[in-house]
């Protein structure tokens, strides 16, 4: 290929702004470049809520976005994914201590299914018993707060570390707890892909019937 040519290929490429959602305040992630817009849907933009907020003690918190609209030259994002730093989570971890960790999937009030997956960090060694009873509780109060939320309104709730407050609230009854933190949460399924899901399930379901 020419050097013409080449330079040609490069300035057919477009470089699209990419925002964060709504409830990001949308704040700009970056830019990404392609010769389409579609070829800019579904591409995802991995930050820092640090970097969101110009705060740098919030760097140990990573948010990934993926591209769900294009325009002329921007791109629009939803929220695909929330997830703490594998240097922070390590340095939580004491000796002698346990850490307890917990997977939740959820459905929220717009039925945007969630998977959440918090961990506890206790001040010493707590028994099974005990931890079964942590587990047991993070797990209860993850989709306590599901049943209560819009899908916006949960990711709120673990960015900005109420869910993990609450969950310290009250799992640290049970035995002292250093820490709870929400080491991650990812969207799943859409509203539309659960309602779709159903009614296969619906559909086999009435088959199986019908066979029987």
């Amino acid at each position: 290929m020419s050097e013409r040519s080449v330079s040609r290929t490069k300035q057919e490429k477009r470089w699209y702004t990419v925002f964060a959602p709504e409830q990001f305040d949308r704040e700009e992630l970056g830019e990404t470049p392609a010769d389409e817009p579609e070829q800019v849907l579904d591409r995802t933009i991995e930050t820092t809520l640090g970097d969101l907020r110009d705060d740098a003690s919030e760097n140990n918190t990573k948010l990934t976005f993926q591209v769900t609209d294009v325009g002329s030259d921007a791109a629009y994002t939803e929220f695909k994914a929330h997830s703490l730093t594998r240097d922070y989570l390590r340095s939580l971890v004491r000796r002698g201590a346990s850490k307890i960790e917990a997977y939740v999937t959820v459905l929220t009030t717009d039925d945007y299914r969630v998977q959440i997956q918090p961990v506890a960090f206790t001040t010493k060694k707590a028994d099974a018993s005990q931890e079964q009873a942590i587990r047991e509780q993070m797990v209860e109060m993850i989709e306590s707060a599901a049943e209560e939320r819009t899908f916006e309104e949960l990711i709120d709730g673990v960015v900005e570390g109420r869910l993990s407050s609450a969950i310290y609230g009250e799992a640290k009854t049970i035995y002292p707890l250093r820490r709870v933190e929400i080491q991650k949460a990812t969207l799943e399924a859409h509203p539309e892909e659960v309602a779709e899901e159903e009614a296969t399930s619906v559909d086999v379901d009435e088959e199986a019937t019908a066979d029987d």
